[in-house]
Parts: structure tokens; sequence; C-alpha cells
């Protein structure tokens, strides 16, 4: 697996490469915002003023970018390649996030955060089971976890993916019931299921998980 996650690490800089290409920065930052907006309304899901909160995973634009009243940190391996790389990303545009170069299975954070967003990355990563005991760890009792991923919609092309690459960007391929239990069996309570876009063969799905206090 660490084989097919490097592999995906090396594959997603130049996806990001492809995908900006030709897109000015502020009108593409613009669309993201309103994209993350649309999302916390859709989901209902108020950040309260002063809140912690965590984006793991979170790209060159992640849901950080309009975190402007939390005490926000930003985590992802490929930061620095991002901000060589991309025109659209610089730290020192948003002066009140604190950036975290690393994976998600060796953050520490000083305390657990408010609110934690992984926001289609979980199946980025190397190791899914720490990383799913990382988010947990991250979240404070009572605190929310938001989760999006892409999952199967046809077991027999979820087994098919398992054992070729036919997604190199993902190295994990679950259903959402496995990913649902992925949070339930560490004692999390699932209060909201969201299908956010239906296509043949994933479908895009956000969690809203609470951690008990």
């Amino acid at each position: 697996m660490q084989l097919r996650w490097q592999i995906a690490q090396f594959f997603e800089i130049r996806w990001w490469q492809h995908y900006l290409s030709g897109k000015e920065k502020n009108d593409y930052l613009n669309w993201k915002k309103n994209y993350w907006r649309g999302l916390l309304d859709r989901l209902e899901l108020p950040v309260p003023e002063n809140a912690s909160a965590l984006d793991a995973g979170c790209g060159p634009a992640g849901i950080f970018t309009v975190l402007e009243g939390s005490k926000t940190d930003a985590l992802d391996p490929l930061l620095e390649r991002y901000e060589r790389e991309l025109p659209h990303f610089q730290r020192t545009d948003y002066p009140t996030v604190r950036f975290f170069c690393q994976p998600l299975e060796l953050f520490e954070p000083e305390q657990p955060y408010d609110l934690v967003f992984c926001l289609n990355a979980i199946n980025h990563v190397a190791d899914l089971e720490v990383c799913f005991d990382r988010l947990v760890a991250c979240t404070c009792p009572g605190g929310s976890l938001v989760l999006t991923v892409d999952a199967h919609n046809y077991g027999w092309l979820k087994r098919i993916f398992r054992a070729f690459p036919g997604d190199i960007l993902h190295p994990h391929q679950y259903d959402l019931p496995e990913y649902e239990a992925m949070l339930t069996r560490r004692g999390l309570r699932i209060v909201r299921r969201e299908l956010l876009k239906k296509e043949r063969i994933f479908s895009y799905y956000a969690l809203v998980a609470v951690r008990g206090a």
C-alpha cells in the first residue's frame, strides 16, 4: 500500500498542475471559497467564532480558505510542493492559518479540535486505519468530524479497483457502509449523510459525525 500511496502522490501534484493550468488565481479561489461556503450551508454546519478547526488533507485551496473566524490548522504532505509549483497557493495569503507539511499518520496536535474536516482526502492516505484513528483523536469530545468520500456504487467494481490500480489517485477503494463503519466502530455517531454527487462508478458523499462526550 505504501508504494500505491507514493505513486498516488506523484500523480496528485501533476493532477493539480493540469487542473489549475489556465485558471486565474483570484477567479479560482473565489469559486472555491463559494463552493466551501455552499457545502457548510448544505450540511447546516455552523462554524462558531473562535472554534478550533483542522483541515486534514487540505490541498492548495481547502476549506481553510473560508474559516476566517476560527483558529485553523491545515495539514497536507504536499504543501511545500504546492507552494513551489502552483501559483494558486502561498501560505502568506492566509496569515491566520497554521500549516503543517506532513502526513496525517504522523500528525500530533497540541490539543483536539472542535471541528475536523477531511474532505476528499481520506482515500488518498497511505494507512487508512491509522488515519481514521488520528482523525478521531484530533476531534474533541462533543466535536464534529466532517468527511467527504468517493464511495463505490457496485461491489464488483470495487473488487476490481482494489486488485488493479484503475483509480491511480486513490489507493483505497470502499463503499459508503464501509466508510461509515470506520467511524461508528471508533465511537462516533453519524448525524448527517448527504449525497453531493452521483456518478456511474462512484458517488460523492459527505458525512458529519460527532465524537461522544
